[in-house]
């Protein structure tokens, strides 16, 4: 068993019920500082549910979600952000009209206890300021700051979404789809970017993915849910060769 103190984050008996249907059943996940997790699974599985379950947006009918060892299961969402934990979502966040810069600086002035006014901005020495400029520059946009945030393709504005995100000082982040809706000429660089979040910053990554190559190459153990229920969760290497796995996800009888 991993020590709890070497653990980012924990969900324990996890279970959903609603109108007497099962949406989750019973989710063991413990998952090491540091490290990287894919989650897999057929649609309907449940993988965006249990992220909403562990970011707070929805409470489950059993079991408990830690952050760092703190029981967060009753907490709000805005608490479990200050805590430590960030998340993107399968459709933009992002406020089309303003700027990059904007964006990332209103994400940045929030975490340090700043509202969401933007009034007086810019500020262009002001520290949420400068953080923002650095953020724009880790996913590569730091050069189109002042362009506005609905003219971007989708995977700019992933990856801005991305810059917003490291904006709030996450330690734990969730990934929902990062690829959805992006071309094929902007996989490996959005890639490259999430990839440098759990090697280069020694952030801890959970992340939800349908391009099963690029999850693959990018995360250290895989999670599989099927009905709810968590089938597995192994190296890619072990998921990918259980036959269990190959039968209910990919379709197989290997």
């Amino acid at each position: 068993m991993t020590p709890p103190a070497t653990l980012a984050l924990e969900v324990r008996g996890i279970g959903l019920r609603i109108g007497g249907a099962t949406i989750l059943d019973g989710i063991d996940l413990a998952v090491e500082r540091g490290s990287m997790i894919g989650i897999i699974g057929p649609n309907g599985a449940g993988k965006s549910t249990l992220f909403n379950v562990i970011s707070g947006l929805v409470t489950p009918t059993e079991g408990t979600v830690h952050l760092k060892g703190e029981d967060v299961t009753g907490l709000s969402v805005p608490h479990r952000a200050r805590a430590g934990l960030g998340r993107t979502f399968q459709t933009s966040s992002l406020f089309p009209e303003l700027s990059l810069l904007e964006n990332v600086r209103l994400a940045a002035q929030v975490s340090r206890g700043g509202s969401l006014s933007i009034v007086k901005f810019p500020r262009r020495g002001d520290a949420a300021t400068r953080a923002a400029y650095e953020h724009l520059a880790e996913v590569g946009l730091a050069d189109r700051a002042d362009v506005t945030a609905g003219g971007l393709s989708h995977g700019d504005k992933r990856k801005l979404e991305i810059a917003v995100l490291l904006a709030s000082q996450p330690d734990v982040i969730l990934l929902d789809e990062p690829m959805a809706g992006v071309g094929s000429g902007d996989v490996a660089g959005l890639s490259a970017i999430i990839g440098s979040l759990h090697r280069d910053q020694g952030r801890t990554v959970l992340m939800v993915e349908h391009h099963m190559d690029v999850l693959l190459g990018l995360v250290d153990k895989v999670a599989v849910l099927h009905f709810g229920t968590l089938l597995a969760f192994d190296t890619p290497a072990t998921v990918m060769a259980d036959p269990t796995v190959q039968n209910a996800y990919l379709g197989t009888n290997a």
